[in-house]
Order: C-alpha cells, then sequence, then structure tokens
C-alpha cells in the first residue's frame, strides 16, 4: 500500500468520521457506520485508528481547532483595538458556522461529557483570565465584568447556529431565510455589541 494511499484512507475516514459523529455524537455513532460511509471495510478502519475512543479524539481536535483555532490569534493580537477584535472575530464566526452550522451543537454536548477535550487543546483559562481582549474590555468598560462582554458576543453569534433545527422543525425559516437572518446578525452583532461597551 502506497503513501498517497495511506494518506487518502485516513482522510477518506476522518472526513466520514466528522460527519457521523456530528450528527449521531459520539454514544450514537458505530464505528461500521464510519466505514460504511467511507466506502471501506471494517477491518482496513481498526487498521488505522484502533477504536471509535482514538477516531473521536482526532475529529474532536480537529472541530476545537476549527471553531477557536482562528479566533484565539484575533484576541490575542496586542496590535487590534477592541473594536477591531469585534469586527474580526465576528466575521471570522459567522465564516467558519455558516459552513460548518452543527459544529457548535456537537462540541458543546460533547464538551459537556469531557471537557478535558478542550481544556487539553486550548488555553481556556489564559484566553479567559488574562488575554489581551479581557485587558481592552476592562479598560475600556472597568464597571462591566469582561465575562458579560464574551457571553454575549458568543450567545449572539453561535445561539442561531445551535437553535437552526429548532427554527425549522417549527417552520419559522427556512434555509434561504436564515441564510438571510445569519447574513444580517454578522452585520448587526458587531454593532450592538459596541453600543453595549459604549454605553
Amino acid at each position: 500500500m502506497g503513501k498517497d494511499t495511506d494518506v487518502s484512507t485516513e482522510e477518506k475516514i476522518l472526513i466520514s468520521a466528522s460527519k457521523i459523529f456530528t450528527e449521531k455524537g459520539f454514544s450514537g455513532t458505530r464505528t461500521r457506520d464510519i466505514a460504511e460511509e467511507a466506502g471501506i471495510n471494517l477491518a482496513l478502519l481498526n487498521y488505522y485508528f484502533r477504536s471509535k475512543e482514538k477516531l473521536f479524539e482526532q475529529v474532536m481536535k480537529v472541530k476545537i481547532v476549527l471553531l477557536f483555532g482562528k479566533i484565539i490569534p484575533i484576541v490575542t493580537n496586542e496590535k487590534t483595538t477592541l473594536e477591531e477584535k469585534i469586527d474580526l472575530a465576528s466575521e471570522k464566526y459567522f465564516e467558519i458556522l455558516s459552513k460548518n452550522p452543527n459544529l457548535p451543537l456537537f462540541i458543546l454536548s460533547e464538551i459537556q461529557k469531557k471537557p478535558s477535550n478542550i481544556t487539553s487543546l486550548i488555553p481556556v483559562d489564559k484566553l479567559l483570565k488574562t488575554s489581551v481582549l479581557i485587558r481592552q474590555i476592562q479598560e475600556k468598560k472597568p464597571e462591566l465584568n469582561p465575562f458579560h462582554f464574551i457571553i454575549n458576543f458568543l450567545s449572539m453569534t453561535v445561539f442561531p447556529f445551535v437553535g437552526k433545527p429548532i427554527l425549522k422543525n417549527l417552520n419559522i425559516m427556512i434555509d434561504e431565510e436564515f441564510q438571510q437572518f445569519v447574513e444580517e446578525r454578522k452585520t448587526l452583532i458587531p454593532i450592538w455589541i459596541k453600543m453595549i461597551l459604549n454605553s
């Protein structure tokens, strides 16, 4: 088996695992489901990834880095203002979530079961306690607990994607309407967040 074949097979397994895990979660997924989705036999899947747990860990790493990896450089940048960080983070989150709408619900659900999945990959405590972002919020609005700012921003940005299945199932929005709704929010959220800071 050549190197190119090895790489493509492994990638095929990871892509299929990502799809199935995101749809069914860890407990609802069988390795047989992943093998079928990848178009390979179970023995070959087990050759590359010895257990469902190992495969899931790999998928979680990719998902967590996808959700947080592009945001961390924005919030830790010493050279940008707080207002610039709001614009950049909002734009980046909507870009990521529009392409991966099931990502927040999957990560929230799985992290609730096993918090170490995120803390082993992302220095959450440092980001939320000593980052440039926190310092800038405190300088801009000393009376505001920075966590109100962060939770408000994340809620406004992430919740529409978490709530999308509800909106769809209750016939409140079809896909096209939801996409337009998201585009509107991409413009509105930075305005709303800056209003909190300037009020």
